[in-house]
């Protein structure tokens, strides 16, 4: 059974006013519930009413218009992609990343039906996520995979109303997916080094945690529970540097470690469960290395980005010419990991509206803030 979305967690950051009148009036949720599979309830995603969504926020309405444009587009998925250690217009790159964007449809098509109960956006995520259940075949390599996120978040939030043959479908394949993951990792030397303590182990355990929580499954929750203390411990020194950071020398690559982890704290946090604070062996905890980003993310400090990178590809990137691999980093490049982390504490509320006065999108509507 799908249970009721929680309210959302409190912060300093204000909405506007028309999506405050929304988030205060609609608690509820629209679809009717029945037996599904599902339990994270990641999302709030309040239900509109039809005054509040024609006078919602210009990020919410442009996400609903977004969607409502593609209400007739067909899914694409692809049985593999592979972006990861390549460049644009290298491989299958270019085929990947635009088959990436049937994930972010799905996802953002969930949320505008939970904020509309239009039934032509849960048709649309229903085929998708049937199409893309019943062709990926999954690697196993996180960073490729790091998208499908959406796809399990999109499930979360509609399995309740989806077709029994879809629901049983996708919920397989978000099993293989996690269970997969685990398996890699359990059978990894300890302690853990390589890819198997850097940004991609971050993105496993989000993958883990995201289909744990959404699955309801005690056996898998535990299991994310364990290899997210254990990335916290191998990966964050007590000070909250990322080993990240001392390899690649790049604050880009501690916003692109740290933010599948504070997803897969919320993940956590709508069970109860606060990873935020959970901490290591070596006394470490996710809010010590969100603590020691501050003030970079504040313009405290600055950061001159891959200057003594150990990995070769770094160089590449930048002699390709690619953006944010040369030159001071940019701040506004974590909005969206402190939009993230605000929903886990209000502490980080005022560096993530620092940084950009509203979230993206999908989230204002996914996790939006109390009005205060």
């Amino acid at each position: 059974m799908v249970r009721q979305a929680r309210a959302p967690i409190g912060s300093r950051l204000r909405p506007g006013p028309s999506v405050a009148a929304w988030l205060i009036a609609c608690a509820g949720i629209v679809a009717p519930f029945g037996a599904a599979r599902a339990a994270m309830n990641f999302c709030a995603a309040p239900a509109m009413q039809t005054s509040e969504r024609t006078s919602a926020a210009p990020s919410v309405q442009a996400l609903v218009k977004n969607v409502a444009a593609r209400l007739n587009d067909q899914p694409k998925p692809l049985a593999r992609l592979h972006t990861e250690g390549t460049l644009p217009h290298e491989g299958i790159y270019d085929q990947s990343v635009a088959a990436e964007r049937d994930l972010e449809l799905m996802r953002d098509a969930a949320l505008v039906w939970r904020a509309t109960g239009d039934e032509r956006y849960l048709r649309l995520v229903d085929r998708f996520l049937l199409a893309w259940a019943t062709t990926y075949q999954p690697s196993f390599n996180p960073i490729d995979e790091t998208h499908f996120d959406s796809l399990i978040l999109a499930y979360d939030l509609t399995a309740s109303a989806l077709p029994v043959k879809t629901r049983n479908a996708v919920a397989a394949f978000i099993a293989k997916l996690a269970n997969g993951y685990i398996a890699r990792v359990n059978v990894q030397p300890r302690p853990l080094t390589g890819t198997y303590r850097n940004n991609w182990e971050s993105h496993r355990v989000k993958l883990v945690a995201m289909a744990a929580f959404t699955l309801d499954d005690r056996k898998l929750i535990d299991a994310a529970q364990r290899l997210f203390v254990e990335q916290i411990g191998t990966n964050v020194a007590p000070d909250g540097t990322t080993a990240d950071f001392t390899e690649r020398d790049a604050l880009h690559y501690v916003t692109y470690d740290l933010q599948p982890l504070v997803v897969a704290a919320l993940s956590a946090r709508r069970h109860n469960r606060n990873w935020l604070t959970q901490r290591a062996p070596n006394g470490a905890t996710l809010g010590v290395a969100l603590d020691w980003l501050v003030p970079y993310a504040l313009g405290e400090k600055t950061h001159e980005e891959f200057v003594h990178s150990s990995v070769p590809f770094d160089a590449k990137r930048r002699e390709a010419g690619l953006p944010g691999y040369s030159g001071q980093w940019d701040p506004k490049s974590s909005d969206e990991l402190f939009h993230l982390a605000a929903r886990l504490s209000g502490r980080y509320a005022g560096v993530a509206q620092r940084l950009s006065p509203m979230p993206p999108a999908w989230l204002s509507v996914c996790l939006p803030l109390p009005a205060r």
